[in-house]
């Protein structure tokens, strides 16, 4: 590693559904002894609805608005990893704020398509958009190309969140300065 590598203040984690970005962020965050922040958390927070009822009752423009506001609002904070909803990643402004804002480390978590959907089926419980499947498909292949613009890529299938939070770890410290504190 040169000693020209940026420093990382802010790595970010971005996917599609069933990527793991929840799980992997909160063991990275623990591993560096840095903040865990799920953007959806803070958007139904601030907006005192779920993320389901954002959409039914406000439509995904505005959803995508209160996201990049949410960004926006945690994008100065020092020392953490924050998981990115979905399709965060397909809003120019909000792709451009975390991929070129100093700080900013981009990580994709990539996964077969097959195994996201497996993922995302828990003991009878399936995710609403899991009920057509071809615009699922369609909606992995429109954000696949912004998916592969993150600083890094990172390869989560068949291996287990720790793995994963281990090679985001090794793959990020090739290139960028970043101290991991615990462990």
């Amino acid at each position: 590693m040169s000693k020209q590598a940026p420093r990382v203040s802010r790595l970010i984690l971005t996917g599609f559904m069933g990527a793991g970005k929840s799980t992997v962020g909160a063991i990275l965050a623990r591993d560096l002894g840095w903040k865990f922040i799920d953007l959806d958390r803070i958007i139904e927070a601030s907006s005192q609805s779920t993320i389901a009822e954002i959409f039914r009752d406000h439509g995904e423009q505005e959803f995508r608005r209160r996201e990049r506001d949410a960004v926006r609002q945690v994008g100065h904070q020092e020392e953490i990893v924050l998981a990115l909803g979905g399709g965060a990643i397909e809003d120019d402004s909000t792709r451009s704020l975390v991929i070129h804002s100093p700080g900013n480390c981009l990580v994709f978590l990539d996964a077969e398509f097959s195994e996201l959907l497996a993922r995302c089926t828990v003991e009878g419980q399936t995710r609403p958009l899991l009920a057509d499947l071809e615009s699922l498909k369609e909606r992995h292949a429109r954000r696949l190309p912004f998916y592969r613009a993150a600083h890094v890529t990172v390869t989560t299938s068949g291996l287990t969140a720790r793995d994963v939070a281990n090679d985001v770890l090794a793959r990020v410290s090739q290139e960028w300065l970043i101290e991991v504190r615990k462990g």
